[in-house]
Order: structure tokens, then C-alpha cells, then sequence
């Protein structure tokens, strides 16, 4: 088991869960498609190759737990569904995704844009921003180059 893996094992713990099979199973899912955004359709999909058992209110009831617990971000890029990743608990904010308008492909930006901003937001406004949002909407370089 992974560092990560166990990390999210003891929050569970320390909230009083049990690492089920079944939450093991989504848990892993997750982890082994940690940059892919899944959609809950998909982690259930993907779970159930290695859990023929389970059904999909199950998956659903350990992705509610996951995000109460906040062990998950449940994230909504405007396609209709919510989609999940991993917290990082040691990250000061979330990185910014980038949605290709046409394919519906998602990336990540890894770098914190919005410092400077967040700075500014402080001295002008008096007000310390502790998280924020972004997303970037467009056309990813494999639609663009199909355009061109």
C-alpha cells in the first residue's frame, strides 16, 4: 500500500470508517487514475472488475463518505457530472484544470496563478483567501490540430 494509500486509511480510521472492500476498492480506483478526473460511472466501471459484487449506490455512498471526509474533491467541470480526485492535503490551494470545449479532455495546471492576485486581494481588500477555483475553457492541442 501506498504512502497516500495509508494516509487515507488512518483518516478514515481517525473518523471513526472501516476501510471496507468495497471502499478499498473505489479508494484504489481512484488512486490509480489520480490525474484522469473519473466520473462516478467510471470508478464504478472500473470497480467492478475487481469487485464483480458491487453496485453502483455503494460506490456512490463511499464517494459521499470520501468527500464529507474530505479525503476527495468532488469536482464540476460543467459536462453534467461530478467528477473526483484525490486531496492533497498538503497543497495550499487546488491546481486549475483546463477543459477542452471540444473533446471534453481535462489537464491540470500545476503552477498557482493567482498568487500576485491573492496578495493584492489582501492589502486592497483586507481579506485572505484560502482556496479558489479555476477553470480554463478552450481547445486542447490534439482538437486544435485536427482544425488546422
Amino acid at each position: 500500500m501506498s504512502n497516500l494509500a495509508n494516509e487515507l486509511k488512518e483518516q478514515l480510521k481517525e473518523n471513526g470508517y472501516k476501510l471496507t472492500t468495497q471502499r478499498r476498492a473505489v479508494l484504489d480506483v481512484i488512486l490509480e487514475h489520480e490525474n484522469e478526473h473519473l466520473s462516478t460511472e467510471e470508478i464504478y466501471e472500473y470497480v467492478k472488475l475487481k469487485c464483480p459484487e458491487i453496485g453502483l449506490a455503494t460506490v456512490y455512498r463511499a464517494l459521499l463518505l470520501f468527500d464529507r471526509l474530505e479525503l476527495i474533491y468532488k469536482l464540476d467541470f460543467d459536462d453534467g457530472c461530478s467528477r473526483y480526485e484525490i486531496n492533497r492535503h498538503k497543497e495550499d490551494h487546488r491546481h486549475h484544470h483546463l477543459i477542452c470545449t471540444q473533446c471534453g479532455s481535462v489537464s491540470e495546471v500545476e503552477e498557482d496563478l493567482l498568487e500576485t492576485l491573492e496578495e493584492e486581494i489582501l492589502i486592497k481588500n483586507k481579506f485572505l483567501v484560502k482556496d479558489h477555483r479555476v477553470k480554463f475553457y478552450g481547445y486542447c492541442q490534439a482538437c486544435r490540430e485536427k482544425e488546422e
